[in-house]
């Protein structure tokens, strides 16, 4: 007997599932807070997107509804868009002033 993915999923309590969110949300909040390269800031946002990905399809299995699989599928596609736009900035920052310290983008303003 081959149990399905809702089934399996409920055998794992849901404050798991919210526990290890939270704490990678957390992770991803304390990186943006306290690291100055753009590009660990940038992988911190992409960890508290993940963090939120995992709640939706927890929560979506739980309650066998597939809304929140959809909006997982919605987000991951933004999450792609944003790394294509987000690393295409950070290359140029690069390429202008030789580092990625957001201290040093105060050059950008007018």
């Amino acid at each position: 007997m081959n149990p399905t993915i809702p089934e399996v999923i409920r055998t794992v309590p849901l404050q798991y599932y919210v526990f290890f969110a939270t704490a990678l949300f957390c992770i991803g909040v304390t990186g943006v807070l306290v690291r100055r390269n753009a590009i660990i800031i940038f992988m911190c946002v992409e960890l508290m997107l993940n963090a939120v990905n995992i709640l939706l399809a927890a929560f979506a299995a739980y309650r066998s509804d597939p809304n929140g699989q959809v909006f997982v599928f919605f987000i991951m596609a933004v999450a792609a868009a944003e790394v294509a736009v987000g690393l295409g900035i950070i290359v140029m920052i690069y390429r202008n002033f030789q580092n990625t310290d957001v201290n040093l983008l105060n050059r950008l303003k007018w």
